[in-house]
């Protein structure tokens, strides 16, 4: 089988890497369309996308064992998207450190959730299958002293961040509590992402 990560994230890799398969990168360069307004819904829609364009792109270029006679290569393809959301607001990455600085004011001291969508499609036989899911992980700050804020804020960490905020770098001092899958916050759900692709392996 074969894989390719529609993602340019370099957290994405870093944690698909601890699957222990081999893939490749090919981020997707589609415009991003949200028609959905749930935001499980919304993850698992973004995640698709992603995830349609690398594949069709990818699949014309291989071998067809329906014209070719040879036997063709497993194809999975990995789209995800996360985005953070307060009170039903989604907070994506902030345009400058002012913006940055009032998201993580506005999360200070409370709860808000990460949601990621994974969505997987693959070809193996001439069969296609998708296989699209979410994970939510619930994340609550301490509260957090304005000088720290300003401090974070200056080092130029959460301005490609959603929420402004990255739970594996420096802010990690300020969680509270974490409910859920941990790497769900960093940017793929491993364990669910994990049990799926050894279902993908093992059919």
């Amino acid at each position: 089988m074969r894989y390719i990560l529609a993602s340019a994230s370099p957290r994405r890799e870093e944690l698909l890497k601890k699957t222990g398969i081999s893939f490749e990168i090919i981020p997707s360069s589609i415009e991003e369309k949200i028609t959905k307004t749930v935001p499980s819904d919304i993850v698992m829609e973004l995640a698709a996308q992603k995830a349609h364009a690398v594949f069709r792109a990818f699949r014309p270029s291989r071998t067809d064992s329906r014209t070719s006679g040879k036997s063709s290569e497993g194809l999975t393809v990995i789209g995800a998207d996360t985005i953070v959301v307060y009170r039903g607001e989604i907070l994506g990455k902030p345009a400058d450190r002012s913006e940055a600085y009032d998201m993580l004011s506005m999360l200070s001291d409370r709860t808000h959730q990460v949601y990621t969508g994974v969505s997987l499609i693959t070809e193996y036989h001439g069969e296609t299958t998708v296989n699209t899911f979410y994970e939510k992980t619930d994340v609550t700050f301490y509260p957090v002293h304005k000088d720290d804020l300003r401090v974070y804020v200056e080092s130029g960490d959460p301005l490609d961040k959603a929420g402004a905020y990255g739970i594996q770098g420096d802010f990690a001092i300020h969680v509270k509590e974490i409910k859920g899958d941990y790497n769900n916050v960093v940017g793929l759900p491993l364990g669910r992402l994990y049990q799926e692709l050894q279902q993908i392996m093992h059919n």
